[in-house]
């Protein structure tokens, strides 16, 4: 591009033009009007040298792609039949995490071994980028990758292969994988969180995996039941699937075995729920330098340590456990919750005490924590927990069987002649007052059981962590639908959700690249929206909006998306570099892991 200047009788026009070529004959065209000499002396000293650096800094963003093109449409023109012109671009930042966690040389490696054809890394990425972005079944899955910019090079018969194989390599890929995200981030491996969570199936035979078993969703369904370890940092380390009726108790050890052999960690803290605390769980994480952490239910503890738990003397704070300054070093939380300006004063304060316990052979460190933000969370749950109770004696309540522990039923008390759980018409139903008093009675209070000798507070805080394994069932489960499983094959059932597991791993890996700024239906909901469209011989057009999201993520992983067009030649050096291989984790991001 160049400058012209075109003069009339009355005044000097200055415009940016360009060369063009077309039908054999080179002319030119007007890119932009400047404005006139007088109009830009206005606003410049010299118009003429400002004019001259203004086009030389477009042509330094015509060379960077960064150009305008001109597309010709006609009216008269039909698009042809079945061409796809919109593709979404989202899995391209899934894309360079997958190959920079060496899940390509993994593929490569089964390959190898099995001497198939088909494309086991096209098939898997596809299965992982799928179950992030257009989770459903595997049918719905292959044809939902044909939106991507980067079109499958395989067949769905190929899909269904793949799965049988993905499902028996499952350990391998698991510890391959393991090893491989060492070198992108250092694992927080010293402290390890265990959990289970049930998936159903939408059918009522039992067969294999799918077993009848308590539903933790209440779905009267078969079941397959799933073990998960995640590290500190809230990355997945591994999983294992179980047939629905297994008691999840049984399920620590052989996963925590595996991870013992297969990826060779040693010394680890295992912190798990009440639910999983069983003795031999605990004495099995005694050993070899390992070291367990688990909440304890302060209502099935022997009456002795019950009261010990409730008694509100005695209680510490975590930096003043020495006299200082008048403040005493131990509390009496009773006076904290009658004084308003005590009350005030040590709201968000978590007040400590310990003890070491021996039953059963078993020496442990109990803890229990007293917080006053947690005891009024936990009245206003109860509070709303009641309202719902008197609604429904308002209303007509034919059976008073509770779903779980937790149901609002358990506040109503019935005076009748009838043992089971039906309600006859003559019988007296009101709300338990004995039952709000004693449930009351343990607000606030917070206990865990260790075998370790670290600072009480440091302890809890780790325990409370615990809601992260949580978070990661609830995106497995309601962001990338993995129940109900539409499989059937228990090798097919296992490689389903070894597919959860990876793109749950991917995910997370890239929360943490974007430093944790944005929810999680943020960062979903714009990687699903961000499409282009196709400009025949010429490249892409993004048709997302640009948000704080779109950049945070280009900014992160290097490379953009959202120039108002990018050539095709650009478009496949982003495919290129995504491929790389390259770390996507920020210096702040993986000092941030390794100091939590």
């Amino acid at each position: 591009m160049r400058l012209k200047i075109s003069k009339s009788k009355n005044a000097q026009s200055l415009y940016v033009i360009a060369s063009t070529y077309e039908n054999g004959k080179h002319s030119s065209r007007i890119v932009e009007k400047l404005g006139t000499y007088d109009q830009l002396s206005k606003l410049h000293d010299d118009p003429i040298a400002w004019a001259k650096s203004y086009i030389e800094e477009l042509n330094r963003l015509e060379k960077e792609q960064k150009r305008e093109v001109v597309v010709k449409y006609k009216q008269s023109k039909r698009i042809p039949m079945g061409e796809q012109r919109r593709f979404n671009i989202g899995y391209l930042f899934l894309q360079q995490i997958y190959y920079s966690l060496g899940l390509p040389q993994i593929c490569a490696v089964i390959s190898d071994q099995y001497k198939f054809t088909f494309d086991l890394n096209g098939i898997l990425s596809r299965l992982i980028y799928g179950r992030v972005l257009f989770p459903s079944s595997k049918l719905k899955t292959f044809e939902e990758s044909k939106k991507f910019l980067e079109q499958p090079t395989f067949s769905l018969h190929h899909v269904y292969r793949a799965l049988d194989v993905i499902a028996a390599e499952d350990a391998f890929i698991q510890s391959e994988l393991y090893k491989n995200s060492k070198a992108l981030s250092k694992r927080n491996d010293k402290v390890l969180f265990y959990d289970c969570t049930n998936f159903f199936f939408e059918i009522e035979q039992e067969e294999g995996l799918k077993q009848y078993g308590p539903s933790k969703q209440h779905q009267p369904l078969p079941l397959v039941e799933m073990g998960l370890f995640m590290d500190g940092d809230g990355i997945p380390l591994a999983f294992s699937i179980h047939p629905g009726n297994t008691n999840e108790q049984q399920t620590l050890i052989p996963l925590e075995e595996q991870i013992l052999r297969d990826f060779r960690l040693a010394k680890f803290v295992v912190c798990t729920d009440s639910g999983l605390s069983s003795k031999t769980n605990r004495q099995f994480n005694t050993k070899g330098g390992r070291a367990f952490i688990t909440t304890q239910s302060i209502k099935k503890l022997k009456q002795d340590l019950k009261d010990w738990c409730l008694n509100p003397t005695g209680w510490k704070l975590e930096g003043m456990e020495t006299e200082k300054d008048g403040i005493p070093k131990t509390f009496d939380i009773h006076q904290l919750q009658t004084d308003e300006k005590l009350a005030e004063h040590f709201k968000q304060a978590v007040f400590y005490k310990e003890r070491w316990i021996k039953e059963n052979g078993l020496e442990q460190k109990l803890i229990v924590t007293f917080s006053l933000k947690y005891k009024y969370y936990q009245q206003n749950i109860r509070n709303r927990q009641i309202e719902r109770a008197r609604k429904l004696l308002d209303g007509t309540l034919s059976s008073l069987k509770q779903h779980s522990q937790n149901d609002c039923k358990r506040f109503i008390k019935r005076t009748g002649v009838t043992s089971d759980g039906e309600i006859a018409d003559h019988d007296l139903l009101e709300i338990d007052c004995r039952v709000i008093e004693e449930e009351s009675r343990y607000d606030g209070f917070y206990a865990v059981c260790t075998n370790l000798e670290d600072p009480a507070p440091q302890i809890a805080k780790i325990s409370q962590r615990r809601w992260e394994i949580e978070e990661c069932f609830r995106i497995m489960k309601t962001d990338f639908k993995s129940r109900p499983a539409y499989v059937r094959t228990d090798n097919r059932i296992k490689a389903h959700f070894l597919t959860c597991f990876l793109s749950l791993i991917l995910y997370r890996y890239l929360e943490k690249a974007l430093d944790y700024p944005f929810t999680a239906d943020e960062i979903l909901d714009t990687l699903r929206d961000m499409e282009m469209f196709s400009v025949h011989g010429e490249g892409y057009v993004p048709t997302y909006t640009r948000t704080d999201v779109t950049d945070a993520l280009h900014e992160t992983f290097g490379f953009r998306t959202d120039y108002e067009i990018i050539n095709q030649k650009e478009m496949k050096k982003i495919f290129q570099n995504t491929k790389k291989g390259e770390k996507v984790l920020k210096k702040s991001n993986i000092e941030k892991c390794q100091n939590p």
